[in-house]
């Protein structure tokens, strides 16, 4: 028996930004990504890696946990 869990991820990678006062731009350079990418994260329309997760985190001297939450919508059952 498997369980499925489906969710989505949301984050709070703009309130972090925003409390630096960096922009979209140096953002994206402190983590060697592209504005676009900021943007689809902030946004919601892309899940970063692990690793680039980690990277935002260890950016702003925070958790991950703090950053982005996986918001469960339900489990179902797979066989």
């Amino acid at each position: 028996m498997v369980f499925m869990i489906d969710g989505k991820l949301q984050n709070q990678l703009y309130i972090f930004r925003a409390k630096k006062k960096w922009s979209q731009k140096e953002l994206a350079e402190k983590l060697g990504v592209s504005r676009q990418t900021i943007i689809s994260l902030e946004s919601n329309r892309y899940s970063p890696s692990l690793v680039l997760a980690f990277k935002i985190a260890t950016l702003f001297e925070s958790d991950i946990n703090e950053i982005f939450k996986y918001e469960v919508k339900g489990e179902s059952e797979i066989q």
